[in-house]
């Protein structure tokens, strides 16, 4: 692989998620399924830990969740030694989710600027899309 884009993969991201052990995307069961040039994709399994007290997905679950594979994909178009952080984001849910429920997370770049990303990520159960994020991260040069 000579492009360095390309090592970005899920299984790179599994690695380095078992090797951290306590960061939010490990403690929060986020799991990364794809990584391509086009999207980012992602899950989780709700459980308890990610409910509010009413017991549907709390907002920062599906914020924790979709900045996550946002950032999957920013990583995957920041050029070589650079490094970015969110400084952006909103979300709109549409539907609910409690426990037990799987939820995929699908990012895409919207607008890949120098100093900005911006990218999409549209959240769902089965066929039904639950919450939208938009996320805009900084990229930060070396």
């Amino acid at each position: 692989m000579s492009d360095p884009a390309k090592r970005i993969t899920p299984e790179l991201f599994k690695d380095l998620l078992a090797r951290l052990g306590g960061s939010y995307p490990s403690v929060m069961g986020i799991e990364p399924l794809e990584i391509t040039d086009v999207y980012s994709l992602g899950r989780i399994v709700v459980d308890e830990q990610h409910l509010h007290p009413g017991g549907l997905v709390h907002g920062g679950a599906w914020c924790g969740l979709g900045d996550t594979v946002a950032a999957w994909q920013t990583f995957r178009h920041v050029p070589e030694g650079h490094n970015f952080t969110t400084i952006e984001m909103k979300l709109n849910a549409f539907g609910p989710a409690g426990p037990g429920d799987e939820i995929l997370a699908r990012a895409e770049t919207m607008h890949r600027g120098r100093s900005t990303h911006v990218i999409e990520v549209r959240m769902s159960r089965g066929e039904r899309l639950l919450a939208n994020l938009i996320v805009t991260q900084f990229v930060i040069a070396p």
